[in-house]
């Protein structure tokens, strides 16, 4: 194995943990499903998965990632949205 086997080994190792540790979080309560920090570490997890498995050849497995990446940024761009016009309706 060569050093950029390597690394995408490790990117998609670290997907794994990031997304691991996001539901983790999630399901003790300590993030909500519409936090920032939880849908940017599905992002962020996502992306690494798209990578590993793109590149190894996984597509059924990168395709999903695409879709969840695309969830996490659809989410976050609706709660900035929602966040704008609770901002906008405040005195």
């Amino acid at each position: 194995m060569d050093a950029f086997q390597i690394l995408i080994e490790v990117i998609g190792w670290t997907a794994a943990a990031i997304i691991l540790a996001a539901y983790i979080l999630l399901s003790l309560g300590k993030l909500e499903g519409r936090s920032y920090l939880y849908q940017w570490m599905n992002v962020v997890g996502a992306g690494g998965f798209v990578v590993n498995s793109g590149y190894n050849g996984a597509l059924p497995s990168a395709v999903l990632n695409v879709v969840w990446g695309g969830m996490g940024l659809f989410t976050l761009w609706s709660v900035w949205r929602a966040r704008q016009a609770a901002r906008a309706a405040a005195p």
